[in-house]
């Protein structure tokens, strides 16, 4: 599918903040390997599938091309984010490094992967759901792998993280405001929810079987 007119919201920002979703999930990817004591291969690994694990799928299903496919700067962040991990010592990450490296990356990719599928003319509601898609993915892989409970099933807002950045960047950008103000202001409500629920435990009420 050739990207539809929307494709100028994808401005420097956007891409910027789809960086971002890359490094600070490839990080979190290899500081589960650093709780399991896990080999600089396995680090590596970990960032990596973390990082392009929910831009992959997202990709394939807008009909864009793979974005870490046809350059290198994609894969050196991960490859960078392991190596980093792995030469520093596990107790120079602050004890929730991992939690608030997600909530960064997950604000940040949601908006990205929403704002990615209006450019490829996807519409606004399943939009939404590519960003959620972008955000999420990547994390449950690196929890599968690492044998470790999903954070989807953690009691905290979540999903609701990025899907608040998804529907905030797409409404925006449908509304006609630029892609910098719309990214920002998508990116920094979803982090500022996420980061609530780790501080407030804040969740949303569980299904009772009265």
């Amino acid at each position: 599918m050739a990207p539809a007119a929307f494709i100028p919201v994808l401005d420097p920002l956007l891409t910027y903040l789809g960086w971002a979703g890359v490094a600070v999930f490839a990080l979190s990817g290899a500081l589960v390997a650093a709780t399991k004591r896990l080999t600089l291969i396995t680090f590596i690994f970990f960032a990596v599938v973390t990082g392009v694990g929910g831009g992959t799928v997202r990709d394939l299903l807008i009909g864009a091309p793979v974005f870490w496919i046809h350059g290198n700067a994609t894969i050196l962040i991960c490859v960078a984010a392991g190596v980093t991990v792995w030469l520093l010592p596990v107790r120079v990450w602050p004890g929730r490094a991992l939690l608030w490296l997600d909530a960064a990356g997950l604000a940040a990719y949601a908006t990205y992967g929403a704002a990615k599928g209006i450019g490829y003319g996807v519409a606004p509601i399943p939009a939404i759901g590519m960003g959620v898609l972008t955000a999420c993915l990547g994390g449950i892989i690196r929890d599968v792998l690492a044998n470790e409970p999903s954070i989807l099933i953690r009691p905290e807002l979540y999903v609701t993280a990025a899907a608040l950045s998804s529907a905030l960047v797409v409404g925006l950008l449908v509304l006609g405001l630029p892609g910098m103000l719309a990214g920002t202001i998508a990116a920094a409500a979803g982090f500022a929810l996420r980061g609530a629920a780790i501080e407030r435990g804040w969740s949303l009420p569980g299904y009772k079987d009265d």
